[in-house]
């Protein structure tokens, strides 16, 4: 049996971040409760600039985002996938919303691996249970 592979990158960006074999495991929980068979994501941290670029090349979107899920492959061993996160979003959400920095960016991480499992949030519809999800992995890992 293979195991998946979550691996965090930095790009030029540095923060306080503990306790990743606890979210590497949390996020390994997300997919088997969602019923999805994860292999590897990558998950890359960078700033404003860095994500807009993206946003920009690859969605012909022109605005500032927290997150960009970028699915790589779907095959029988799993998922594939990148999620870019802004920290700078992520740290301007956090304030917007009163929560803590470590609360958004956990949220942040969940709302692109639901996205990968098959959660929307284009209507009002899907934006209310994806928020049901993030806040039911939130409160599974932050316990």
């Amino acid at each position: 049996m293979t195991t998946s592979c979550v691996n965090f990158f930095y790009q030029d960006i540095r923060f306080p971040f503990t306790n990743r074999n606890a979210l590497k495991s949390a996020i390994r929980l997300l997919f088997q409760r969602e019923k999805h068979k994860l292999h590897n994501l990558n998950i890359i941290f960078c700033k404003d600039e860095a994500l807009l670029q993206i946003n920009r090349d690859f969605l012909q979107h022109d605005y500032y985002t927290d997150i960009i899920t970028f699915p790589i492959n779907r095959s029988k061993s799993g998922i594939e996938a990148e999620l870019y996160i802004s920290i700078d979003r992520v740290r301007d959400n956090a304030k917007q919303g009163a929560v803590s920095f470590r609360t958004e960016l956990h949220r942040v991480i969940f709302h692109g691996c639901l996205h990968l499992v098959g959660y929307n949030d284009k209507s009002s519809q899907q934006i209310k249970k994806m928020r049901e999800r993030e806040d039911h992995y939130l409160r599974l890992y932050l316990k």
